[in-house]
């Protein structure tokens, strides 16, 4: 792909911002392939970026929410009408298989959709006062200014899920995409600001994550912050609630992930097995709802992992424009740490499902292979059997195209494998019977369970989070992701004349309560 005419940078109060470090976007598909190349930014940028963002609030929280609704509405158009060349360009700068980018995009829309009702159901309540004359009412209030930062392995769905309700609630938002997806993140942008927002209410920042970390802090310190929002890894994130809470903030933490995938006994094992290889090998691993460990009963353990063996060997791997189970990792940084997770294998492990492990080369070929594996960043799928709840394996997350497979002896051995690392994000049973599907989601500790289907997966209008080393409990989506980003108020207004005091100046009823039948 040509590269454009001047690199991309940041856009700051409707402003490009000039200066700082060029960085280059390849295709992984094609890593001789630049797609763009970026200004990123230091962290003074950051802080223009939110100072920015809070001069244009409160012109922003006073346009009416059903016009604001409207905006959202524009912008899910706009999404559709530009979804192809959206699409093909998340292929190309992260290599995720076309269909699966199409579907990505299509999520932008379902989002719009969804919210731009929530324009008109910004609802507050009316609440009985316990005094005559007092009325109480509750309302949403936007928070302010919102500092949201995102991976690269969903460049445009996640992002919208932040973007949306924030701006559709009336915030102001500083958004930081990855390093690895700017051209991808430059057009959601662009579509973003051409559906009628004005300067400064959506402010994009190009930056690494030192700079981020150091922006964001100074931000915070200078007021010019209310929430933050942030997807990636559990360690970043558990600086990012440190730096919070310095502030008397909680962040909406949307983290990693090591989600299991139970087969029961009464299980249809070829719906596991495809459960199993869309949610392990989707996006090549690299989704932090993407199955880590299956946990297979022990009295059909032997045969779902000859099964998934054999369906994973027969995947087609490579050129994410053909059709394909998976194309190349994200960018080499992933596939470096991709080469270095196959280290934890260990000699009581067996690996399955392909004709090698970590790079698939020339001298490494994969069998189906479609496209020039010497061209771009593309891993072998890896299947390792034998884990116990004692290996690394088991415990760490690994973003990648690699899954463990446990045995397990009864649904509460499931459960316990299924909670014991720490994760909790998503977590999916295999079973016929309703008594086992409802005993494992009361169990688990996941926010999201299915029930015969993969762990990845989300609706625009489901709760979406996780718990423990999975976030914090904040959720996105539908309308709970209104609470991260709206406060409530709560107004009584007393028309009595005379002031009446709560819990002084009640009436109190006089039972008989001698009273007999």
């Amino acid at each position: 792909m040509t590269q454009q005419a001047s690199p991309l940078a940041s856009r700051v109060g409707g402003r490009r911002a000039e200066g700082g470090r060029r960085h280059r976007s390849v295709d992984p598909a094609h890593t001789s392939d630049v797609v763009a190349e970026v200004l990123l930014a230091e962290p003074a940028t950051f802080v223009d970026a939110c100072r920015a963002a809070r001069a244009a609030q409160a012109g922003w929280a006073a346009t009416p929410a059903p016009v604001r609704g409207r905006v959202v509405k524009h912008l899910g158009r706009l999404v559709e009408e530009n979804a192809d060349a959206l699409a093909r360009l998340v292929t190309t700068e992260i290599g995720k298989p076309l269909a699966e980018a199409r579907g990505e995009v299509t999520e932008i829309v379902d989002t719009c959709d969804f919210f731009a009702g929530e324009g008109r159901r910004l609802y507050g309540q009316t609440v009985p006062s316990e005094m005559p004359d007092k009325q109480l009412f509750t309302f949403r209030q936007p928070v302010g200014v919102a500092a949201v930062i995102t991976a690269g392995n969903f460049p445009v769905a996640v992002p919208s899920w932040y973007l949306v309700p924030a701006l559709l609630c009336g915030n102001a938002v500083v958004w930081k995409p990855a390093e690895c997806a700017p051209a991808t993140a430059e057009a959601l942008a662009q579509l973003c600001w051409h559906a009628g927002l004005p300067d400064g209410v959506l402010n994009l920042v190009q930056a690494d994550g030192p700079a981020t970390f150091d922006g964001l802090a100074a931000a915070l310190e200078d007021g010019l912050v209310d929430k933050v929002g942030f997807t990636g890894s559990t360690e970043v994130g558990r600086r990012i609630g440190e730096l919070c809470g310095r502030h008397l903030q909680v962040p909406c933490l949307e983290l990693g992930g090591k989600n299991p995938l139970v087969v029961m006994p009464d299980a249809e094992l070829d719906l596991a097995v495809e459960g199993a290889l869309f949610s392990g090998f989707g996006t090549a691993g690299q989704r932090c709802t993407s199955l880590g460990t299956v946990i297979a009963h022990r009295a059909v353990h032997d045969e779902f992992l000859d099964r998934f063996a054999a369906a994973v060997e027969r995947a087609v791997v490579g050129d994410p424009f053909r059709d394909v189970l998976y194309g190349p990792m994200i960018d080499q940084r992933f596939c470096d740490r991709f080469l270095g997770w196959l280290e934890l294998i260990e000699p009581h492990h067996r690996v399955h499902g392909s004709t090698g492990t970590g790079r698939i080369t020339a001298a490494s070929p994969r069998k189906g292979f479609l496209g020039d594996p010497d061209d771009g960043l593309y891993c072998h799928p890896t299947i390792v059997s034998g884990v116990t709840a004692g290996d690394e394996l088991y415990r760490r997350e690994t973003f990648g195209p690699i899954v463990g497979v446990a045995a397990c002896d009864s649904l509460e051995e499931a459960i316990a494998l299924a909670n014991g690392h720490g994760y909790g994000l998503s977590a999916a049973v295999y079973t016929r019977d309703p008594a086992t599907a409802f005993r494992f989601r009361a169990g688990v500790g996941a926010g999201m369970v299915s029930v015969n289907n993969s762990t990845s997966g989300a609706e625009a209008h489901l709760p979406f989070g996780g718990n423990g080393r999975s976030g914090n409990g904040s959720r996105q989506s539908g309308i709970w992701v209104l609470d991260q980003f709206t406060r409530w108020q709560a107004l009584n207004w007393d028309y009595a004349g005379r002031l009446q005091k709560a819990q002084m100046d009640v009436a109190d009823p006089i039972p008989d309560r001698d009273f007999r039948l």
